[in-house]
C-alpha cells in the first residue's frame, strides 16, 4: 500500500494510469460524486417540499435553481482557494460547511419558503466542488491525457443519479426532512477517504494577486468557453434539478416514479462525460462539441413537441447523453488553453455552467406558471444551443491557429 501510495509517476509515460496519481484521482471522482449528490437534493424532494409548503410553480423553479446560482458563485471563490491553500484543504473545509448545514437543517427542520432558499444556498457548497476536484486531477496529468482525467474526475456529475434514485425513496419512507439529515452519514465516510486518499498536485502555482486571477477574462478565449459550458452544463444541471418537477407537473408521476425517470436521464449524462473527454483527445474537443450542440438543440426541440412519456424520456435521454459529451469535450478544451490558470479557470467556467443551470431551471419553473407548460422554456434553450454552434464554428480555426498546443494534440 504505502508503494502504491509513493510510487513514483513516470510523467513521460504515454499510459493513462501511468501517468498521474491514482489515489488522488479516485478521491476526486467520489468527493465530487457525492457533493453532487446533495447538490441537486431539493430537485428529486421539490414535489413533496411543495406540497407540504405549498409552494407554486415558479416558487419550485426557483427553490432547484438556487443550489445551482449558489454554487456557480461559489466556484470562483473555490478557484482562488485552490491555488492559494491547494484542492485537498479547499475540499475538506467545502464538505465540512456541507455537512453542517445539512445537519442543521435536519435538526431544525425547513418550513417556509425562504428556509428552503437558505438551505439552497448551503448546498451551493457542494456544487463548488467542481472547481476542487477537477483541478486536483487535472494537474496530476499531462496534456495529452488531460481530456480523460477531468472526463474521469468530472463523471462525479453522476451523483445526481444517486439523489434521482434514493432521495425520494427515502422521502417516502420517513419524510422529507429526514433525508437531509441521512445525507450527512455518507458525506462523512467520503470525508475521510478524501482525506486519506487525495494528495495536493506537486505543480501547484504560487499565489496571485486577485486582479491576476481575474487575468484570464481579458481573453475572448476565456469567455467563449464559458459561454459553451453555460449551455452543455447548464443544460445538464438545470435538467437534473428540474425532471422531477417535470415528470409529476405534466404526467401526473409519483415522486418515486418521476426520481427513476430522471435518473435514467442522469445516468446517461453522467457516464459519458469520460468518454466526451476521450472523444476530445482523440478527435478534438472543438469536433465534438459541434456535434453535441447540434444534437442537443434538436433533442430539447422533440420534448416540446412530443406528447407521450415515453417519446418525451427518449429525447430527454438523447439530450443528456449529448450534454455529457459536451461537458467532456468543453475541459478538454479548457487546461490546453489556459493551463497556468486552471484553477481560476475551473472556477469561472464552471460558475459559467451553474449560471446556465440557474437560468434553465428558473425559465422552466417561470414557462410553466406563466403558459401552464414547459414548452416555451424548452424552446429557448434549444435557441442557445444553436447560438453556440454558431459561434463555434467561427473561432475554431482561429483556436487551432494561435493556441500553440504541442504536437498530436487536438483541439
Amino acid at each position: 500500500m504505502a508503494t502504491f501510495w509513493d510510487e513514483t509517476t513516470d510523467r513521460k509515460s504515454t499510459g493513462f494510469w501511468q501517468s498521474g496519481h491514482r489515489p488522488t484521482l479516485i478521491a476526486a471522482l467520489l468527493y465530487f460524486d457525492l457533493a453532487f449528490m446533495v447538490w441537486v437534493l431539493l430537485g428529486p424532494l421539490a414535489p413533496d417540499i411543495a406540497r407540504t409548503l405549498g409552494l407554486t410553480p415558479a416558487e419550485k423553479g426557483l427553490m432547484v435553481a438556487v443550489p445551482t446560482l449558489a454554487g456557480a458563485i461559489l466556484r470562483v471563490v473555490n478557484g482562488v482557494l485552490v491555488d492559494r491553500i491547494g484542492p485537498k484543504r479547499a475540499g475538506t473545509i467545502s464538505q465540512a460547511i456541507v455537512i453542517l448545514g445539512l445537519f442543521a437543517a435536519w435538526a431544525l427542520g425547513v418550513k417556509s419558503f425562504a428556509g428552503t432558499l437558505a438551505l439552497g444556498v448551503v448546498l451551493g457548497f457542494a456544487g463548488a466542488s467542481f472547481a476542487i476536484a477537477l483541478p486536483l486531477a487535472s494537474r496530476w496529468y499531462p496534456p495529452e491525457h488531460q481530456g480523460k482525467a477531468m472526463g474521469l474526475a468530472g463523471m462525479g456529475n453522476s451523483g445526481t443519479v444517486l439523489a434521482a434514485l434514493f432521495a425520494p425513496t427515502l422521502a417516502g419512507l420517513y419524510g422529507w426532512n429526514a433525508v437531509l439529515g441521512l445525507c450527512c452519514i455518507p458525506l462523512s465516510i467520503v470525508l475521510v477517504l478524501y482525506l486519506l486518499l487525495a494528495k495536493d498536485p506537486p505543480s501547484q502555482p504560487a499565489p496571485r494577486t486577485f486582479r491576476q486571477y481575474l487575468g484570464p477574462l481579458a481573453s475572448a478565449d476565456a469567455w467563449t468557453l464559458m459561454g459553451f459550458y453555460t449551455v452543455t452544463f447548464g443544460g445538464f444541471v438545470g435538467l437534473a434539478a428540474s425532471l422531477p418537477i417535470y415528470f409529476t407537473d405534466r404526467f401526473g408521476m409519483t415522486p418515486i416514479h418521476a426520481g427513476y425517470a430522471t435518473a435514467a436521464c442522469v445516468f446517461a449524462g453522467s457516464l459519458v462525460r469520460p468518454i466526451g473527454g476521450t472523444l476530445a483527445d482523440a478527435r478534438g474537443g472543438a469536433s465534438v462539441l459541434g456535434i453535441v450542440l447540434l444534437v442537443v438543440a434538436a433533442a430539447l426541440l422533440g420534448v416540446s413537441i412530443a406528447a407521450g412519456e415515453g417519446a418525451v424520456l427518449a429525447c430527454f435521454i438523447v439530450a443528456m447523453l449529448a450534454l455529457g459529451l459536451g461537458n467532456g469535450a468543453v475541459f478538454q478544451l479548457v487546461p490546453l488553453r489556459f493551463a497556468d490558470e486552471i484553477g481560476v479557470m475551473t472556477g469561472l467556467v464552471g460558475m459559467a455552467g451553474g449560471v446556465g443551470g440557474f437560468c434553465f431551471a428558473t425559465s422552466l419553473g417561470l414557462s410553466r406558471q406563466l403558459t401552464g407548460g414547459f414548452a416555451p422554456g424548452l424552446v429557448t434553450f434549444a435557441a442557445l444551443a444553436l447560438v453556440a454552434l454558431g459561434v463555434l464554428v467561427v473561432v475554431t480555426d482561429r483556436w487551432r491557429a494561435t493556441w500553440g498546443i504541442a504536437e498530436g494534440v487536438r483541439i
